[in-house]
């Protein structure tokens, strides 16, 4: 029994002496004999169950091992093998080439001190170095030995360190996390505070070094936690602020909120808020709010979609804290140890889904004047066209937008935002963030209910210099924090464009006008805005000034005005001047400067159709209508009484063809373009647009149009049947004529006596018809010219004295060809003169006895040679009771012959033929001129034949 205990010391002290022996090799770099004696005191350890310093000799193993297989070290780069000491002898060499076979020693052929004396023959024949996969086995044999003892806790996690590197090295990371998970669980002594810090850097460290940075984060904030614990009289924050922000990239997060814009989240969002959390702690208790109210900030940009509605309340609610003693800027906050916090702009307080650059308001935008060349050529290239031009305007038109903006004019940018907190959120201080050109912001404040939809909110600002400017963002202020969110950060955002040129500055105009505004708001076809719509309501012929005041509420002076008018589409026949003014009077008071007002008068004349319609005039032929006035159950009467029950709803359009108490509706429109200042010498002008809606009530129509034949042949008498459509009482009067009235709905004839015209600035010939492209066209034109000037000469007005109204009427569009031959004078003009008198309209005196010259005169108007013709005189006494007495041979007597002969008469030239008579009694005669019927008279119409009856009293002779 002692003999076997004897002998089983003998081992252990062996084995523990090999252990020993291999630690010096190994420390004196001879590695094959560490390995040999390593090997051989794991044989004798093992065979005495001497556990202990079994682990440790199989630790030494696994050492050397790696030394031999990782020469670089484990903390090294992994490299092939090579030797750091000297080379090997040849031997040696040979014999541990690779596939050399492997000879254990025999544990027998020991000496009595353990101690082979041929260590290098042993060495020589037996390679006892582990391969990569030995080595792990052999530490998890080691650690297994260790943890059979209480008190080799520290070996025991110094061993399991030491494996995790080698698989590191050999980028087994599972096998490794086996290795540190059991390195958590080893209990270790009562560890101080710095060394409980030590032991989870270190775990942080290595998970970090297998690749598990989850892990590795986990327990560097296991660490940082451990800084500020409450055992520690003086809590380390800077520490645990540290600690913590190296556990970020562990997370997946990064303080540079662009990180978070380029796509979907990554991480435990919930982890996440709570390490955020705990950076806002630390820092607050590190005595710097600057760096809690960024981290706050961070937290509610990034994680706002993952917050609960009673966590985003908290946390505007403590940022709103935090605030209040340190505002949130836009500068990045530079730490310690190098690290720069870049700056958090809380683009999702409010989230902005629509970016859109606005037009100027259509009075209000420029337009450039076109040149020769048109607009699309650069007036600075002398060349029409060129490749290289259009290829730069091509790619500056995608960044731009297609319209200007005005030097000092207020600009306008919409966005549509919506709030996403459960609270109502208040934004201060938004205006835009702008590029190129100096531009004022001009900043708003709003409110947006809680959870709203999309809002639209407009910014706006004002371009003081010009040239291209470019809006980069917008700047916000909430819960205290000051952002700077550009439109590149902003995910999500839609856009046409964020470019657009400034112009030089233009004046600006504003119209106000003494009529009311009107409800109607027209719309033209080209597609312009009407800035102003006013509405008047006139009777037909009526007139009305219109006075526009022009103010110049700019900062330029007006220089250039232009005054145009268009009559918007209308199935009403409209004559003469719509509109009319004189611009001359409102242009001496320019250039019109700032401040300044320039007033322009408008006359509105509404002149419409007088006539009445055909089947109104056939119900008054029916109804057995006098020449003398309408009877008071003429359906005139039935048609116009109902007008005012009526007044207030709109008639429809089809209604009956006779109503005449429909009224009308005439629209125009009123375009102003006027420029100045810097702009104007840039060629740009503005565009104004005044829209004018006029009812028009009906006031006379001209039922009948005749003519009769007057005493003199340049004289004619027009018989108008003129009838009272309004609810008033109405005068009529034409020139020189006396007034007519007329109650509501009654009509009366009215006569005037005119002169005949000639018409001779009108084309007549067939040669100029037929170079017109419509001849039907060209006759109306010369009818409704025929009919302007007949008009004019008439000056037929109405009054309605009760209203205070007046207005004139028109013939035009009345007159059919027939009234117009007998309004026209014949080409051939005729003249009769008595002892050198006219006797046109008054009778001739003569004396009993006394012979009267006797002149007929022919003036030729027209285009051609006219006669010879042969004209006799037929004397004859009218008894004024239908009778006429052609037997007067004994009452006149002819000196003479009673036949007058006139020759030839050339165009525009005169002829003449004289003659006498001889009155024997008293009395009032009538001679009556007739042509003779030859060929040359039947050539020509029977209008042109036209002669005035010659009325002759004769008296008493003197005694």
């Amino acid at each position: 029994m002692l003999l076997g205990l004897k002998r089983h010391y003998k081992k252990r002290c062996q084995g523990r002496m090999r252990k020993h022996v291999g630690d010096l090799c190994l420390q004196a770099g001879m590695l094959q004999d560490s390995l040999v004696h390593y090997h051989m005191s794991v044989e004798l350890l093992r065979s005495v169950n001497d556990f202990l310093w079994l682990g440790a000799a199989l630790e030494g193993l696994c050492s050397a091992s790696v030394i031999y297989h990782y020469p670089g070290g484990t903390s090294g780069k992994v490299g092939a093998r090579r030797f750091q000491a000297g080379p090997l002898p040849a031997e040696a060499a040979n014999r541990h080439r690779p596939g050399a076979q492997e000879v254990l020693i025999d544990p027998g052929a020991l000496t009595t001190n353990g101690i082979n004396a041929d260590t290098s023959a042993e060495i020589g024949r037996a390679k006892n170095c582990l391969s990569p996969e030995d080595i792990i086995d052999k530490y998890k044999e080691a650690i297994s030995y260790y943890s059979k003892y209480k008190n080799a806790g520290v070996i025991e996690l110094e061993a399991c360190v030491k494996a995790v590197r080698v698989l590191a090295i050999q980028k087994r990371s599972m096998e490794a996390s086996e290795f540190l998970q059991n390195a958590v669980y080893i209990n270790l002594r009562q560890l101080s505070e710095e060394e409980k810090i030590q032991r989870y850097s270190i775990l942080s460290e290595l998970y970090e070094l297998i690749g598990f940075r989850r892990k590795s984060a986990f327990f560097k904030r296991v660490a940082a936690m451990q800084c500020v614990a409450p055992s520690i009289t003086e809590p380390g924050w800077r520490a645990c602020y540290k600690l913590l922000l190296e556990t970020l990239p562990g997370y997946s997060l990064s303080l540079d909120p662009k990180d978070f814009s380029k796509g979907m989240h990554r991480g435990w969002a919930a982890v996440q808020t709570r390490l955020l959390h705990e950076l806002v702690y630390a820092s607050r208790r590190m005595g710097n709010p600057a760096l809690a109210v960024r981290h706050l900030s961070f937290l509610l940009q990034t994680m706002l979609d993952f917050l609960s509605d009673q966590e985003k309340k908290d946390v505007a609610q403590s940022l709103e804290s935090y605030t209040s003693k340190c505002p949130g800027t836009m500068e990045p906050i530079a730490l310690p140890d190098g690290l720069r916090l870049p700056p958090v702009p809380l683009t999702k307080l409010p989230i902005v889904r629509r970016v859109k650059l606005l037009n100027l308001p259509a009075s209000l935008r420029p337009q450039k004047m076109k040149s020769l060349l048109g607009q699309s050529v650069s007036t600075k290239s002398p060349f029409i066209y060129s490749p290289i031009i259009a290829h730069s305007r091509g790619e500056e038109r995608n960044k731009k937008i297609d319209f200007q903006w005005v030097q000092g004019d207020v600009c306008e940018v919409q966005l549509m935002v919506y709030n996403p907190m459960p609270f109502e959120l208040r934004v201060e201080n938004m205006g835009l963030l702008t590029s190129g050109v100096e531009f004022e912001s001009l900043p708003a404040a709003l409110s947006l209910p809680a959870e709203s939809g999309l809002y639209p909110v407009t910014l706006v600002g004002v371009p003081q210099t010009t040239g291209t400017i470019t809006v980069n963002g917008y700047h916000t202020t909430v819960f205290g924090v000051f952002s700077d969110c550009l439109l590149d950060s902003l995910p999500g955002v839609k856009t046409s464009g964020s470019t657009v040129e400034v112009i030089p500055a233009l004046p600006r105009l504003q119209i106000s006008t003494s009529l009311p505004r009107s409800a109607h708001s027209l719309q033209p076809s080209s597609g312009d805005e009407v800035s102003t719509n006013v509405a008047v309501q006139l009777y037909n012929g009526e007139t009305q000034q219109l006075v526009i005041k022009l103010e110049n509420i700019g900062m330029e002076p007006l220089e250039k005005l232009e005054v145009t008018s268009k009559l918007l589409t209308t199935k009403e026949k409209l004559y003469g001047d719509f509109l009319s003014w004189k611009l001359e009077e409102t242009l001496a008071q320019f250039p019109l400067q700032p401040g300044k007002v320039a007033t322009l008068a408008v006359d509105i004349t509404v002149k419409l159709d007088f006539s009445c319609q055909e089947s109104l005039l056939q119900d008054l032929s029916d109804d057995g209508v006098s020449v003398s006035g309408f009877p008071l159950c003429s359906p005139f009467r039935q048609v116009v009484r109902p007008r005012v029950e009526n007044k207030a709803g709109n008639p429809p359009e089809g209604g009956k063809p006779g109503d005449v108490s429909h009224g009308k509706t005439l629209e125009a429109i009123l375009n102003f373009k006027y420029s100045g200042g810097p702009g104007h010498a840039e060629g740009f002008y503005r565009h104004l647009s005044l829209g004018l809606h006029v009812e028009v009530e009906p006031s006379v129509f001209f039922t009948r149009v005749s003519t009769l034949p007057a005493t003199s042949t340049r004289q004619c008498h027009l018989l108008l049947d003129v009838f009272n459509s309004t609810e008033h009482e109405l005068t009529v009067r034409a020139r020189n004529n006396e007034e007519l009235t007329l109650h509501a709905g009654e009509g009366q004839r009215m006569a005037v006596q005119v002169d005949k015209f000639s018409f001779e600035s009108f084309p007549e010939s067939p040669g100029q018809q037929e170079r017109c492209a419509h001849t039907n066209q060209l006759e109306e034109e010369r009818r409704e010219a025929r009919g302007l000037e007949m008009s004019r000469k008439l000056g037929i007005c109405w009054q309605i004295p009760s209203l205070k109204r007046t207005g004139k009427a028109s013939v035009e569009g009345l007159l059919n060809q027939l009234v117009l031959e007998h309004l026209q004078l014949a080409p051939l003009q005729w003249d009769v003169l008595v002892d050198g008198q006219p006797c046109d309209c008054e009778a001739a005196a003569c004396r009993v006895g006394d012979p009267i010259r006797l002149e007929v005169r022919l003036t030729n108007r027209s285009p051609r040679s006219v006669g010879p013709f042969a004209l006799t005189v037929v004397p004859f006494q009218d008894h004024q009771n239908g009778a006429h007495n052609y037997d007067l041979h004994r009452a006149i007597s002819f000196v003479g012959s009673s036949t007058f002969y006139l020759d030839a008469v050339q165009p525009s030239g005169q002829s003449a033929c004289l003659g006498a008579l001889l009155f024997l009694y008293t009395g009032d005669f009538f001679l009556h001129i007739r042509f003779h019927e030859d060929s040359t008279s039947k050539e020509l119409p029977p209008s042109w034949f036209c002669l005035p009856s010659v009325h002759v009293r004769a008296q008493e002779g003197r005694a």
